[in-house]
């Protein structure tokens, strides 16, 4: 009998993924990028009105629920909400937190150094690291949980423990979309996009060093952190490094770390010790900034 892995993709998800490897993704993403950006007036009231429409987007959440008082698309995708709308679950500091809105892909433990995708596809920590094996050793027989973000959703990431930044790396790549019928089609495909890589060590007698990694996608304009703005663009196509041992960047549980102007994905790593995800996490399921994610023993 045929197992779930073993089966085909849908002849449309087949299509759709087909189609991804013709576009001109890089230019795509460069024009959506500057219609994000436009000053339109009018018009981008009206694009900011089609796309509420189009995704069910609550804005009974944002802080500014009025569309008409967005300058930019960009300014209304990377909207902040209604403060006190999603507090932290816990006060314990044991307690990790979810650093997004949007939806389970996957988690679990690591695999050796192998990271489970999606569909019998996985990809290695090193490459998703950018290939630094030295900091992907880190997390040999850890922890991740890759993330979700759907256009309808809240596009900040807030941070899911402390943590001391010591290292942001734009590693470039390719822009495929990170949907969930892209994720079960491309291979290794959160280690082939563009991405950014943020490490950081712990704080308050935790864990470290832990990761949190922006990844790309198609007409993710740019992504951007609370220490450093935009970080992409530009895409000068290759590996660019900040280190941060001169300028100290602590950010506290629950703070906002950064943000996609456009919809994308976050990949988590956790070194190996004693973690145990929320029970009720499963791929699918949605999530909200601030639930409990996990607890350190």
């Amino acid at each position: 009998m045929a197992t779930e892995e073993d089966r085909p993709l849908p002849a449309g998800e087949r299509w759709a993924v087909a189609l991804q490897h013709l576009l001109p993704k890089q230019a795509l993403t460069a024009l959506a990028g500057a219609v994000a950006g436009a000053r339109g007036g009018a018009a981008t009231t009206a694009l900011i009105r089609w796309f509420i429409a189009r995704y069910g987007v609550d804005m009974a959440e944002a802080a500014q629920p009025d569309p008409a008082r967005y300058a930019t698309f960009n300014d209304f995708f990377t909207r902040a909400l209604r403060p006190g709308l999603r507090l932290p679950a816990s006060d314990d500091a044991a307690v990790l937190l979810s650093p997004v809105d949007g939806a389970i892909s996957q988690l679990g433990a690591i695999a050796g150094d192998r990271i489970f995708q999606a569909k019998g596809h996985d990809y290695t920590t090193t490459a998703l690291l950018g290939g630094d094996a030295a900091l992907a050793a880190h997390f040999h027989g850890g922890h991740f949980a890759t993330l979700y973000l759907s256009p309808k959703d809240y596009h900040r990431i807030h941070m899911p423990c402390a943590g001391r930044l010591l290292r942001m790396v734009h590693v470039p790549g390719a822009l495929y979309s990170v949907n969930p019928a892209t994720a079960r089609g491309v291979p290794g495909l959160f280690a082939r996009n563009e991405r950014v890589v943020c490490v950081f060590d712990g704080v308050d007698g935790q864990p470290g060093p832990w990761v949190l990694v922006l990844v790309g996608a198609t007409i993710v304009g740019s992504m951007a952190t609370v220490w450093h703005g935009v970080v992409n663009p530009p895409r000068p196509g290759r590996v660019r490094e900040w280190t941060y041992a001169e300028r100290e960047v602590v950010l506290a549980r629950g703070a906002e770390m950064g943000r996609f102007l456009l919809g994308s994905t976050v990949v988590l790593l956790f070194p190996r010790g004693p973690l145990a995800f929320n029970a009720d996490w499963a791929p699918g399921r949605a999530i909200r900034v601030g639930e409990t994610m996990a607890r350190r023993a």
